[in-house]
């Protein structure tokens, strides 16, 4: 263990001893954190047969644990910047237990909103680890330190592979204590794997800790802020992570309606898509520090607006009635399981790594306030994911439209990546005004950014 005395408080500059430990630890923590947060998203499919639910009943429950899983991501992030990332994420994975193990005893709709929303509390460990591991390293290392943690998210998946298997093998069952089989005893599993890791993490992390706002006044760590950048990064997150967040809950609902798969199969397709949006965040980090966040940014986009623009066309045909009363069919179009899993899986990849890239640009503007600013950035992008999983139930009953959902999502990415270019446009226009008047020109002296031809 790292020499220094409990509530030692290291350098903030530089890699410190230990921070592989924190950063081994942290991202365990998150990950079942992150399966316990969306494991709705397979136990909602039994909970809507066994209650007689509808699908935007359904999918509050979800939403109401995303909502949560939100709220509190800027004052977690103060708060670890403040007293160290050991003692907030020790407290929150204990917490988190209890109101996980209550979910198996629930038997009412109104009880399982409540337990949903409580056992939201926790997706907001994302921005405790996000400023824990910004304060154990060094800028040199962040990109890829905070993707490795983030790619955490792939916590959504557990759900999708144990669930149905055990649900399958133990229903109707009844184990020690009283505990059902089914559904109910998937949060009996994560409650008691979370006391287990509250106490890991109790034992392996350094016990002196990084506090990078340990004296900082709390109006200081907000003042960030007020910058718009901010709240632009925001919107990003909600579009590279918010969709994510809502899509692993929705998934294996349109697999079953859509193309008449079993859960089983629908949660290892969903699975395909969770992966990558998961695994490849570490990448991201890795190509933001070499090739710059914003490169990265306009690939994702891009990447998403093909996608989700192929995604959102529904199935059918044009008809054409002629004068004589006859009818004709024009342009059939139609998506396989397989067409459709391939999008969707180019679409994990593009969020995997855009999911990074975003959290690259904190520490490049805000090296000082990690913690208040990525988890106003955490925050906003959780509401999306609370905001989506809703409105997708609202547009298809609206439509009609299975697909309304990527019509959604495409309309989002449309809106972050032209305020994103319209942002770079105006910043290259003020620093290089002498450019402006003269990209149609027919030369521009490239030997020197300093000279442009008349």
């Amino acid at each position: 263990m790292s020499t220094g005395t409990p509530g030692t408080v290291a350098p903030a500059h530089g890699t410190g001893p230990g921070a592989n430990r924190v950063l081994a630890m942290s991202t365990i923590d998150f990950t079942v954190m992150f399966a316990v947060w969306l494991m709705f998203g397979i136990l909602g499919i039994e909970i809507q047969k066994e209650l007689l639910l509808s699908d935007v009943e359904l999918s509050w429950i979800s939403a109401l644990a995303v909502l949560n899983g939100s709220l509190w991501r800027l004052p977690a992030g103060i708060i670890t910047d403040r007293i160290g990332g050991r003692k907030v994420t020790i407290f929150m994975v204990a917490v988190t237990a209890v109101p996980a193990y209550l979910v198996s005893t629930a038997h009412s709709y109104g009880m399982l909103l409540v337990l949903a929303f409580l056992v939201g509390f926790a997706g907001n460990l994302f921005s405790v680890g996000i400023a824990w591991n910004a304060a154990w390293f060094g800028r040199d290392r962040q990109g890829f330190a905070l993707g490795l943690f983030g790619a955490g998210n792939v916590g959504a998946s557990i759900t999708k592979f144990i669930g149905p298997p055990l649900i399958a093998g133990t229903a109707g069952m009844t184990f020690v204590f009283g505990i059902q089989g089914g559904w109910r005893l998937v949060p009996v599993i994560y409650s008691v794997l979370l006391i287990v890791l509250a106490v890991l993490t109790w034992a392996i992390v350094p016990r002196h800790d990084r506090m990078a706002g340990q004296s900082k006044p709390i109006g200081e760590m907000l003042a960030p802020l007020k910058h718009l950048r901010v709240w632009r990064f925001s919107l990003y997150y909600v579009a590279v992570f918010g969709a994510y967040v809502a899509l692993s809950a929705w998934l294996p609902k349109y697999y079953v309606d859509n193309f008449g798969v079993n859960l089983g199969t629908a949660a290892l397709l969903t699975a395909l898509f969770i992966f990558p949006a998961s695994l490849l965040r570490p990448v991201g980090g890795w190509v933001s520090d070499r090739i710059g966040a914003r490169t990265v940014m306009y690939a994702t986009f891009a990447v998403m607006l093909v996608t989700t623009g192929i995604l959102m066309m529904p199935n059918g045909h044009i008809v054409i009635t002629h004068a004589d009363g006859t009818e004709t069919q024009h342009l059939g179009y139609s998506i396989g399981v397989v067409a459709f899993t391939v999008l969707v899986f180019l679409l994990g990849c593009a969020m995997g790594i855009g999911k990074a890239a975003v959290y690259k640009h904190i520490p490049e503007y805000f090296p000082d306030n990690v913690g208040s600013v990525g988890g106003l950035v955490g925050m906003l992008g959780g509401l999306g994911g609370f905001i989506l999983p809703p409105l997708f139930a609202y547009t298809k009953a609206w439509t009609g439209f299975p697909t309304s959902t990527f019509f959604v999502l495409f309309v989002l990415t449309a809106i972050c990546a032209v305020w994103m270019h319209v942002t770079v446009v105006g910043m290259l226009h003020r620093r290089s005004p002498e450019l402006a008047d003269h990209f149609d020109t027919e030369h521009i002296d490239t030997r020197s950014p300093e000279k442009v031809a008349p």
